[in-house]
């Protein structure tokens, strides 16, 4: 008989394998990363950047209003 943890297979024992807890791949969890970093530096997540609405300041070629 086998110890426990382990099995016969073809006349040599072998470890029972392990259980898994999750499915994902180390290769899904790196694609995680990598594209969060890159949705970060799109400026989804930076702060540097500033959003200016089109109406709110005038071009430096338009002439002044009033004159």
């Amino acid at each position: 008989m086998a110890p426990e943890g382990f099995h016969y297979v073809r006349g040599h024992i072998r470890r029972n394998p392990r259980p898994r807890m999750k499915k994902t791949s180390g290769w899904v969890i790196v694609a995680l990363v990598v594209g969060g970093l890159w949705l970060y530096g799109q400026g989804g997540g930076s702060a540097t950047t500033t959003n200016t609405s089109p109406g709110t300041t005038a071009p430096a070629s338009a002439p002044a209003a009033g004159h």
